[in-house]
């Protein structure tokens, strides 16, 4: 962990399961995350992509790319960047703040985070907001957010800008709020490792109004996204075809972990990237929590609930094994 940035929760930390429940880590399976088990292909990568600078028409490619696999309006601007996580950590800082930021609760953490680190007050009401943020559909249960009017808000000084985080609605794509962004106060936050199974390749996409992602852009410096991510993201965001075939294969993977995980439980939940698990007692998830640790299958509990348990869909050789843990349990 880097010198300054305090813990946050999130999935992974394998090392850190290691150090509990024992094994190498090369033993476990890690089911804590929502990343995609089975990645688009990436093919081979151009060598000048890895010894020059990215040229603009390289990334001029990548944002046509991306408009035209989300459906971006024509004047709306697109803002490629390295990860969604820098996007997140950036907009505080462009969006006249410090003022009042509602956040939807039990959500991606890092948008509180990077908020409250720039002195915004954070809210839950409707009320008492210059900024709105949504995880659309949430992170871990799945809820879709609303949308807002078309109409752009102008006559309302107090209107609220309102973002949201789109990291996993591309499974979902007819949920998606993109048409939105013609009015100036929406911007849609884009994650490319999720769905496209690639989050080591930190890419990600900032949509909405071309001033505010101009002062966005300015911050992320000259060549913010690396020749290797430009050239395999505007080649996986130019396949529709494998996007169709992944979300047919997510639905039938996430109503197969469905069916194997202890039938223990109250609600289902999550999306098809994850499933979200409501259990009718802490005793009850914990024990099946610990009882995955042990065959070094690492899954996800939160520190704000006490029943539930997110799970990620296993990579197709390893179902097996995980169908093998699953049956094993005895509460």
């Amino acid at each position: 962990m880097g010198a300054g940035l305090t813990h946050r929760d999130h999935g992974g930390g394998i090392d850190a399961a290691v150090a509990r429940y024992g094994g190498q880590r090369a033993d476990w399976l890690d089911l804590s995350t929502g990343i995609n088990p089975v990645p688009y292909p990436v093919g081979d990568i151009p060598p000048e992509a890895w010894t020059a600078l990215p040229d603009s028409a390289a990334m001029e490619a990548l944002l046509a790319a991306a408009r035209q696999f989300w459906g971006v309006p024509r004047k709306v601007a697109i803002l490629a960047a390295p990860g969604a996580s820098s996007l997140i950590a950036r907009l505080p800082q462009t969006l006249g703040g410090p003022s009042s930021c509602m956040i939807q609760p039990h959500g991606y953490n890092e948008w509180v985070a990077a908020f409250g680190h720039y002195g915004w007050t954070i809210t839950q009401h409707d009320l008492l907001r210059s900024v709105e943020i949504w995880v659309h559909p949430n992170n871990p249960d799945g809820v879709c957010a609303p949308g807002v009017p078309m109409d752009d808000p102008d006559s309302s000084p107090a209107a609220p800008r309102i973002i949201y985080d789109e990291s996993f609605c591309d499974t979902v794509p007819r949920e998606s709020h993109i048409a939105l962004t013609c009015n100036r106060r929406v911007f849609i936050v884009k994650s490319f490792g999720k769905f496209w199974g690639l989050a080591g390749l930190r890419l990600g996409f900032l949509i909405g109004d071309p001033a505010v992602l101009g002062d966005v852009a300015e911050a992320l410096g000259p060549w913010p996204v690396p020749g290797p991510a430009i050239a395999i993201g505007t080649r996986a965001l130019s396949d529709p075809d494998w996007a169709k075939a992944t979300r047919v294969r997510l639905v039938h993977d996430a109503a197969r972990l469905d069916a194997i995980v202890p039938r223990y439980h109250g609600a289902v939940l999550g999306t098809s990237l994850f499933r979200l698990y409501t259990y009718r007692s802490q005793t009850l998830r914990d024990a099946l929590f610990k009882h995955l640790a042990r065959h070094r299958i690492l899954t996800r509990v939160f520190p704000y609930s006490t029943t539930w348990m997110r799970i990620g869909l296993p990579a197709p050789h390893q179902w097996g094994r995980v169908a093998a843990a699953m049956a094993a349990f005895e509460p």
